[in-house]
């Protein structure tokens, strides 16, 4: 298993005009898809047909600690969907990715966000 220090970000719903002014929340995305295809070339993860991905997502400053506690490695059932933060990673990690057979991914509150590649070799019992 391999943890990467990244917040999370889903893909957004883009337009034409989205390569010329410059939304927020796309070039955010953008920004996202470099820092995230770089660490996975220095980590040096090699994804192929299958994905496995587990998203932790950061909980807000405002919660008191008692929510904070109670929510902790719980499942996140929130905005952002899970199947854009999936496209997110697939946009960043493959040019084509028609080839990946299989996903498994969730999404699950923690105090820092960061997202873990599990790979084939580390799924025995993983996921029964």
């Amino acid at each position: 298993m391999l943890n990467i220090k990244i917040i999370p970000v889903s893909k957004p719903r883009m337009t034409r005009a989205d390569t010329w002014k410059k939304r927020p929340c796309v070039t955010r995305y953008w920004a996202y898809k470099d820092e995230l295809n770089e660490k996975i070339k220095e980590l040096d993860i090699k994804v192929q047909d299958e994905l496995f991905l587990e998203f932790y997502m950061p909980m807000p400053k405002s919660w008191s600690k008692k929510k904070k506690l109670d929510l902790l490695n719980k499942p996140h059932q929130q905005k952002p969907d899970i199947d854009n933060l999936v496209k997110g990673v697939m946009d960043a990690i493959f040019k084509e990715d028609s080839h990946v057979h299989t996903i498994y991914a969730k999404k699950i509150w923690s105090n820092e966000a960061s997202m873990t590649f599990i790979s084939g070799k580390n799924l025995v019992g993983y996921l029964s």
